[in-house]
């Protein structure tokens, strides 16, 4: 199990999704209506959701400070900017490093890489995941019993140890090949989850409608059981974006993150290894660290928030 499966994450049938309640209950599927026409409803119930909205403004906040924030920005990241070991100041607004490295600028490049890993190791778990998931459970037979052995062996093997030796053993890392590893370990979750969605939607009178007149499996695939499951899939992307985070965090933390570029979790690898919290240096290290909590945090607050609005028992609530 690696931890880019979050705790409050799907789990592996549709009876064991604890952290998406609104699944066994078809969150999403329209039996057989185009999402379309249910945009602004959603649209409605989610602006009126705390939930989701204290989650998008912390997330979007973030966002563009590590989008426009850099234009902004005196020194770059590795620069040697001020005095060392300096205090937040209104020059220096995060204090500076002990070597005099402008602590603001490091986190701001860190958010970046951040939401990089993020987009990326999540979007691949998704393509990987919801690709095999949707084939499966919706050819069954041979084609269901191969994919299934594969993710159940790709399930058992540790994957955050496996990433750990292939960090490890890399000479240059960078961010898009810590996401590609990261997204590479973290699907089967989300294949055996969709599985069982696909299940539940093969069987109904649009699909068999859509295969009498003679569409494509992709097609099929494509038109007609993925948009029904469009509210679930999101909620699925939304939970493998912060584990590709919080996987990514950890690496870095460890000392096997990007070696070309700077992350919240290498800032606190180095905030470790040059003695900050002995030393005092607090805004060294918690900064990198509550802009984690804070990120991921925001995610899974918005995800039990988008499970209101998607599903309208809980809507009523």
């Amino acid at each position: 199990m690696t931890a880019t499966q979050p705790t409050a994450g799907p789990g592996t049938e549709a009876s064991e999704q604890p952290g998406v309640a609104g699944a066994t209950s078809g969150i999403g599927m329209t039996g057989g209506r185009k999402p379309g026409g249910d945009a602004r409803e959603t649209l409605y119930f989610a602006l009126r959701n705390p939930k989701v909205i204290i989650g998008m403004v912390v997330v979007l906040g973030f966002l563009l400070l590590g989008l426009i924030g850099p234009a902004f920005l005196k020194y770059a990241p590795m620069d040697y900017a001020g005095p060392p070991m300096a205090p937040p100041s209104a020059d220096f607004p995060f204090g500076t490093t002990t070597f005099g490295q402008d602590v603001f600028a490091q986190f701001v490049a860190g958010l970046r890489s951040t939401f990089l890993v993020g987009l990326l190791g999540g979007g691949v778990a998704a393509v990987i995941g919801m690709t095999i998931g949707f084939v499966a459970g919706y050819r069954g037979g041979l084609i269901d019993e191969l994919l299934n052995m594969l993710t159940n062996v790709v399930l058992v093997i540790p994957g955050f140890v496996v990433l750990i030796i292939i960090n490890a053993y890399l000479g240059v890392r960078s961010v898009p090949m810590q996401a590609l590893y990261i997204g590479i370990f973290s699907w089967p979750w989300v294949a055996r989850a969709v599985r069982s969605q696909t299940l539940s939607l093969r069987s109904r009178d649009f699909i068999d409608l859509a295969r009498l007149s003679g569409v494509g499996v992709g097609t099929i695939l494509r038109r007609e059981v993925a948009p029904n499951m469009y509210s679930y899939l999101f909620m699925t992307f939304v939970l493998l974006f912060g584990g590709s985070i919080l996987t990514a965090a950890s690496l870095d933390f460890i000392g096997l993150g990007p070696t070309n570029a700077m992350s919240l979790g290498l800032m606190m690898n180095q905030a470790v290894q040059w003695s900050a919290l002995h030393l005092g240096l607090w805004w060294w290290f918690i900064p990198p660290g509550l802009g984690i909590t804070l990120i991921v945090g925001s995610l899974y607050i918005m995800n039990v928030g988008l499970d209101e609005v998607f599903n309208p028992k809980l809507r009523e609530m």
